[in-house]
């Protein structure tokens, strides 16, 4: 029954997204193996602009790292870029992907080199706060889409309802989750062989620090879970995952739960709590096989240009990072921002706003949060290392 326009009832929604058939076909999609038990190598490359040394980089990372091969070859990649916000106006005089979303140089120099290793096919997906195609989004974001085409089999796809699917796809956390027991996504995230993150290097005004992992929070449909929810129209963020606001059954007479929440989902109210806990839900649902950071550009403090607090500018850390396991890739890119203590409980600096998911990623058997578990390759962490962020 529907309840409002192009909304419906969370009976519905479970009925319209977790057929059996959808998760069979995830269960013989995801990995078998661990993140934890997969190579914990993390490459730290100098790169200093967004040119042709941006290819180069890449190359080189993925070599350092055992190369990408084995993992990509004659495989479907999605890949989880970041449009934070969805505004592409310039950031402190530069371009949106020098501050802090994706940069289309990036993109087009991963996206080639998983074809130069073998790909059938590449996807790019994202949850926008748009009612268009994400190749429209794209184009607005200053990517030039044709060239991205012509270098293989590219797709593109908003994963900010069910899109181009059909039904979503139930993603079960497998120890029962910390606020949800399960989630329901876009047909993106389980129609693939290979999952990729790949992110800015930036800090968090809730979560100290937003690396490969914290990127998947966007995976999250607005339509299930965002402010809006349910609507397969909602373009509206999640910020009432982290505040509570219009899931507390005494405020929101439709009685809406997200699809998946545990009772635990509804207490305490505390995004520094809540954010970091389901970050670990939705790594452990959806597991990440590549994570890359793009350090050349970023902005010093926070997420984007809407957090206030602290003056910002462009930083210049002048590196990619990536890895094969997200905990061991976020850790190191932790340190390289200049936090040494990438262990740190909440209250010390970059946890100061909230818990520390690396050290909840670790406990969840995701990876190592731990420097000498980790096998950096290529440049030096003492050299990577920058003192130009901020946390709140």
């Amino acid at each position: 029954m529907k309840n409002k326009a192009g909304s419906l009832d969370r009976r519905n929604f479970i009925r319209l997204g977790a057929g059996a058939l959808a998760s069979a076909a995830l269960a013989s999609r995801l990995p078998a193996q661990s993140t934890a038990t997969r190579n914990t190598r993390v490459a730290i490359v100098p790169c200093r602009g967004y040119g042709v040394e941006v290819k180069a980089a890449l190359d080189r990372a993925f070599d350092l790292i055992g190369g990408i091969g084995h993992l990509v070859r004659d495989k479907t990649v999605t890949v989880k870029i970041n449009l934070t916000g969805s505004n592409f106006r310039p950031t402190l005089g530069r371009p949106v992907g020098e501050s802090y979303m994706t940069h289309p140089a990036t993109v087009m120099a991963m996206t080639a080199a998983f074809f130069s290793a073998g790909a059938r096919r590449v996807r790019l997906i994202e949850s926008t706060t748009l009612l268009q195609p994400l190749e429209k989004t794209l184009a607005n974001a200053g990517f030039d889409v044709n060239a991205l085409m012509a270098l293989g089999r590219v797709e593109a796809e908003d994963t900010r309802n069910l899109g181009r699917g059909r039904a979503y796809t139930t993603f079960k956390v497998p120890s029962g989750g910390h606020l949800f027991e399960s989630f329901e996504l876009n047909h993106a995230y389980s129609d693939t062989d290979v999952f990729v993150s790949l992110c800015k290097l930036k800090t968090h005004a809730t979560t100290g620090i937003t690396l490969t992992m914290k990127n998947i929070f966007g995976a999250t449909p607005n339509a299930l879970y965002g402010d809006e929810a349910p609507s397969e129209l909602a373009t509206k963020g999640r910020g009432r995952i982290h505040n509570l606001k219009g899931w507390d059954t005494r405020e929101n007479q439709l009685a809406y739960d997200p699809p998946g929440a545990r009772a635990e989902f509804y207490q305490p109210n505390d995004g520094g709590y809540r954010v970091p806990r389901v970050i670990i839900d939705l790594c452990s649902a959806r597991p990440i096989h590549l994570g890359i950071i793009d350090g050349i550009t970023t902005l010093n403090y926070a997420e984007g240009p809407w957090v206030r607090g602290k003056t910002q500018k462009i930083a210049r850390p002048g590196v990619v990072i990536c890895g094969l396991n997200p905990v061991a890739t976020d850790t190191v890119g932790t340190f390289v921002m200049g936090f040494p203590n990438v262990r740190a409980p909440r209250g010390v600096a970059p946890f100061g706003p909230g818990d520390n998911h690396l050290v909840m990623a670790e406990q969840a058997g995701l990876g190592p949060c731990d420097l000498s578990r980790i096998d950096v390759a290529g440049l030096a962490l003492e050299k990577a290392r920058s003192g130009e962020f901020q946390t709140t």
